[in-house]
């Protein structure tokens, strides 16, 4: 089998099965990935299937007081975190990935790094948030202090970063700000070390706080970003800003929220 089976089981995806584009997208880099690596048959005729439909829907957005309603339903660390995510206008994964470095106080800034396509950007961090995230980090340094004294306090660092710098690992500024309660052994390395919080743990907080403050809305953790965005166009930010602040390679896709 080659092309014209490939084409054919991509065209049935989209008009028998009506699957969306992302997963027919999916199926289309699974095959090319098993020809190329596994069966070592690269493809080099261009596939013309059927393509699905890419959707167009409208984000959920939450008001004002729906934020604060949910907030009051969350407490500790995952309070923390989803204030920053709207705070901040971050990613899931964007705010669990950031670093002690990556907190810039006395600019009121934020600065992610290596997001989508390996970039970086600097969005705002809330006067409200300095305090608390300033007394989560002394928490935060002291179980690191602890792990070092175990003889641990190691943390992951990406891009063979610890071949170049071979101390950085246990540095302060390198640790994760939001960082994981236990210690695991990394599979990749077999070092163990503390990892950052796992995503599941955040998304099942928020279901509960979501059912408790009884708001009939698909919310999850990106939907503080759309209401980030969103708040900020109605307090008269531009657009333009806008797009920097969420990392918008094109202004179309942060054109979505002034039709909400």
């Amino acid at each position: 089998m080659g092309v014209t089976e490939i084409e054919a089981f991509l065209t049935f995806l989209a008009v028998q099965e009506q699957v969306a584009a992302s997963t027919q997208n999916q199926a289309l880099c699974a095959l090319l990935f098993i020809y190329h690596y596994v069966l070592k048959q690269p493809l080099d005729d261009s596939i013309d299937a059927v393509r699905a439909k890419r959707s167009h829907y409208l984000p959920t957005i939450l008001t004002v007081a729906e934020v604060s309603q949910i907030l009051s339903h969350l407490s500790g660390v995952h309070l923390l975190f989803i204030q920053l995510l709207y705070g901040s206008g971050l990613r899931l994964n964007e705010g669990l990935r950031l670093r002690v470095k990556d907190l810039d106080f006395a600019q009121r800034q934020t600065v992610v790094r290596d997001v989508k396509g390996n970039e970086s950007r600097v969005t705002m961090l809330p006067n409200c948030l300095i305090e608390p995230l300033s007394q989560h980090l002394q928490q935060v340094k002291r179980l690191h202090n602890l792990d070092l004294d175990q003889g641990y306090g190691s943390v992951y660092l990406p891009f063979a970063l610890e071949r170049k710098y071979p101390h950085a690992d246990r540095s302060w500024i390198w640790q994760f700000i939001f960082p994981s309660p236990g210690r695991s052994r990394d599979p990749r390395s077999g070092i163990i070390r503390r990892h950052h919080l796992h995503e599941t743990g955040v998304q099942r907080a928020l279901k509960q706080a979501v059912r408790l403050a009884k708001i009939d809305k698909r919310i999850g953790c990106h939907t503080f970003r759309h209401s980030f965005a969103t708040h900020l166009l109605q307090n008269g930010y531009d657009i333009r800003t806008i797009q920097e602040l969420l990392g918008h390679k094109d202004v179309k896709t942060t054109m979505i929220y002034s039709m909400c």
